[in-house]
């Protein structure tokens, strides 16, 4: 058992965020953030991206509540030992460091879980860098000739797709591509075009 000691700064806007999360998600969110006082009891809470960061000298991690689980992500991740080889630093399940969690038991060891938040906040305190990624370009995939034509239509979306940057481009393409059947195609179409007119990304949801 961990007695939790609380001395550095809480958010209220955190506080509000997790207020906010779906009843299974809370409990996850408010143990996590337990142990990361517990690890650094001077570590502060902010909001950044739409989701609650802990900083000390630096961002030190992360955690999120989407509609079905949540993710708890570190920093520098790839700089942990990470012994118990329990993080994912290739960003296959999308944010965060494990697999989506959907319960507190999901969680690792608090032991275990504290020893890495006290690793990544020395990796703050000592100043050391994340390697720069030199990320190689990925083409765009081609956009589908029935987004194409409807883009031709609507001068608003159009528009807004013109300007968006190639990733926010990948993420509609992505998405209506991976369409199962005719219907949902055309379903994830007329969305990305009102979504589009309202200058939305496909994720806006989850952006601040």
């Amino acid at each position: 058992f961990f007695i939790f000691f609380f001395m550095g700064e809480k958010s209220l806007e955190v506080n509000a965020y997790i207020k906010k999360a779906a009843g299974f998600a809370k409990p996850i969110l408010e143990h996590f953030r337990n142990l990361v006082h517990t690890a650094c009891p001077t570590i502060t809470e902010t909001i950044k991206w739409g989701f609650p960061h802990f900083e000390y000298k630096g961002i030190v991690c992360s955690m999120a509540a989407f509609k079905n689980h949540c993710a708890i992500g570190f920093r520098k991740a790839s700089l942990l030992k990470d012994p118990y080889r329990i993080l994912q630093t290739n960003e296959k399940n999308g944010m965060g460091n494990f697999d989506k969690i959907t319960s507190k038991d999901a969680l690792a060891e608090d032991a275990i879980l504290i020893a890495y938040i006290k690793e990544a906040v020395s990796l703050n305190e000592n100043n050391i860098k994340s390697p720069i990624k030199h990320k190689s370009k990925t083409p765009l995939p081609a956009i589908p000739d029935a987004l194409k034509k409807a883009l031709l239509e609507n001068k608003k979306a159009s528009s807004t797709f013109a300007n968006f940057s190639d990733s926010h481009k990948r993420e509609y393409i992505l998405w209506l591509n991976e369409a199962k059947t005719i219907q949902t195609f055309e379903k994830r179409l007329a969305t990305t075009l009102a979504w589009l007119e309202k200058g939305k990304s496909r994720n806006w949801k989850y952006e601040k």
